[in-house]
């Protein structure tokens, strides 16, 4: 099993090299869950999208804008929780986060 702070350095170094400015990799998909690592190069960004059913961010490495109804700057260390509302993710500097999601409940009773 790779450690996690290794996957995130990788992505990073990709992230930094891709055109697009980012590089991702599923951690976790257990049936309505699903965990994605998320490295974003300085000033790249996620596009403004529709929010899962409940999300989460956890910043692993750098800082990111959460921009929603109210923007909010994260940093390494911290976890806030997606508004039910679209929203876009910026990097403010060369930065990694864990995306959580719960995509839906009608199988979580299985």
């Amino acid at each position: 099993m790779q450690h996690l702070n290794e996957i995130a350095m990788q992505h990073l170094n990709e992230a930094r090299h891709s055109a697009h400015g980012r590089s991702a990799a599923q951690l976790l998909h257990q049936k309505v869950l699903r965990q994605t690592l998320i490295a974003l190069r300085e000033g790249a960004e996620l596009a403004e999208h529709n929010a899962p059913y409940a999300a989460a961010l956890q910043v692993l490495h750098g800082r990111i804008r959460l921009a929603a109804s109210t923007d909010v700057v994260l940093e390494a260390g911290q976890l806030h929780e997606i508004p039910q509302e679209r929203h876009a993710v910026t990097a403010l500097e060369d930065a990694v986060f864990i995306l959580t999601t719960v995509t839906g409940i009608e199988h979580a009773a299985e």
